[in-house]
């Protein structure tokens, strides 16, 4: 019994070392995060990356923009949705109070709103709700396809998710603010929630290098 009950505790400890071993794999390989959040895209890119790729959108006023409207200067992108009861809100109050703060240089920065529910999302829809924010942030919609040629160079995730107890579905959505170069490639981010200083740092940081 007890030589029994001691290979019980060895295979037992072996399997928890095995257990650690492949986590911590895991979180190098950026499988799985610690704390439970999804990789910051820090995690995911080098600064440089090329992240601006072939694409037509509308904005909030009707105009076609593509990605030559937004290379040739530095660019500031955030997707989210108009139903969004929280998360989207918050990025974009604090956006507008960040390119505020900032005075002439946030002329500098193409500023974009890019919609993960373009089927609720229309020209209309965005209208009225860019006019909550600063002005100069444009918001972007189209069809399906036109947003994933946005999103997927920058790895966004966003996908359809059922409302609990009710009716009709929300977005869940990366809450990741992305920060481009004027050549289109990969410049930094701001979290969800970041210090306000850190994030004002940060455009003030990206507008410099502005043409």
């Amino acid at each position: 019994m007890a030589i029994e009950a001691l290979r019980i505790i060895r295979y037992g400890a072996l399997a928890l070392i095995a257990i650690l071993v492949l986590g911590w794999i895991a979180v190098g390989l950026g499988l799985i995060d610690l704390g439970g959040r999804k990789p910051a895209a820090s995690d995911r890119f080098e600064l440089g990356t090329q992240v601006v790729q072939a694409f037509k959108l509308t904005d909030h006023t009707g105009k076609a923009v593509s990605e030559s409207d937004v290379l040739g200067r530095p660019a500031v992108v955030f997707f989210g949705f108009t139903y969004c009861p929280e998360v989207c809100p918050t990025t974009m109050i604090s956006l507008s109070s960040t390119l505020g703060k900032m005075g002439a240089d946030a002329d500098k920065l193409g500023v974009y709103f890019v919609t993960v529910d373009p089927e609720r999302d229309t020209v209309e829809e965005l209208k009225n709700y860019m006019a909550q924010f600063d002005p100069r942030i444009r918001g972007l919609t189209g069809a399906a396809d036109q947003i994933a040629a946005v999103a997927k160079p920058l790895r966004v995730y966003y996908a359809k998710a059922k409302v609990e107890g009710g009716a009709g579905y929300t977005m869940d959505h990366d809450a990741t603010v992305y920060l481009i170069d004027a050549k289109g490639g990969f410049a930094g981010s701001i979290a969800y929630g970041e210090d306000a200083a850190v994030a004002l740092a940060k455009l003030e940081r990206l507008a410099k290098g502005a043409p």
